[in-house]
């Protein structure tokens, strides 16, 4: 099974590509604010290094939080959005071996149909005014 792996919650992200249990590749860039205009390239770039496209993945791992509020949201939103348009599962995971843990929660039946984010503490936001 083809899996592509996605971390985003630290200025330096990271994706990788799976053959089941056996990294086919993997890339770190430091992303920071330039995650959003940045994820989608770096995922197809690592596809075409590995001669695959988006339709040959055939499930997402996705590092669900907690960390930055931004870059969680980010990629939690791009592995769902492939996840849906590709019909594959995605998995959420985290703590240090998240991406072995998403690989074995695959193996299972996913809990949902998407992954929801997970945060340290409440997001930071500012009062409605009155």
């Amino acid at each position: 099974m083809l899996i592509l792996s996605i971390r985003t919650d630290k200025p330096e992200a990271e994706i990788a590509l799976f053959e089941d249990t056996v990294v086919l590749d993997q890339i770190h860039w430091l992303a920071h604010r330039e995650l959003a205009s940045t994820l989608h390239t770096k995922i197809i770039d690592v596809l075409k290094a590995n001669s695959k496209v988006l339709d040959d993945v055939e499930a997402l791992v996705v590092y669900e939080g907690p960390g930055s509020f931004t870059g969680v949201r980010i990629g939690v939103t791009v592995a769902n959005a492939l996840a849906g348009s590709l019909d594959i599962p995605v998995v959420g995971a985290r703590d240090t071996h998240w991406q072995t843990e998403g690989v074995r929660k695959l193996g299972l039946q996913p809990e949902s149909a998407y992954v929801t984010p997970v945060y340290d503490r409440p997001a930071a936001t500012t009062p409605q005014k009155k």
